[in-house]
């Protein structure tokens, strides 16, 4: 009986870990932007945190997705350098102890709080992939 239930242990273990959700205790945005706080970033720019979404594994495995509102989100502004940046200084960070650990950091920009994974072709989105690579994030062609 014993070796069943370990057998059905690491059953559930493995399912998990193909699945690529994540799990770590620090608290992820509400998903409420009406009373988040917003981050300033060096260009003077700001993002309201809007949720973490780890339960959804990427093309690399598990995946550690950081979405972002930004009002007034245009189309034909470069965000790439600030990207780098939340996801360097903000989402690298919040992603430790994280199990399993992402293999890969989404940060996402959109103009208003959207539901994860629904098209709404009025909205302005940006997204990037980054590697996680020791202490780095590394970008990679979505």
């Amino acid at each position: 009986m014993a070796d069943l239930h370990r057998l059905a242990l690491a059953a559930l273990l493995t399912l998990t870990l193909a699945a690529g959700g994540c799990e770590n205790e620090a608290e992820a945005p509400t998903g409420d932007v009406s009373e988040g706080e917003g981050v300033a970033l060096p260009s003077g720019r700001q993002v309201l945190p809007l949720d973490v979404i780890t339960n959804a594994p990427g093309t690399e495995g598990a995946t550690a997705r950081f979405r972002f509102v930004v009002p007034g989100l245009k189309q034909d502004e470069d965000w790439s350098a600030d990207m780098q940046l939340l996801c360097e200084t903000y989402a690298l960070p919040r992603v430790e102890g994280m199990v399993p650990a992402p293999r890969q950091i989404v940060i996402a920009l959109a103009d208003r709080d959207l539901p994860f994974g629904e098209a709404v072709p009025e909205a302005v989105q940006f997204f990037e992939a980054y590697r996680v690579e020791n202490t780095s994030c590394i970008w990679e062609m979505f």
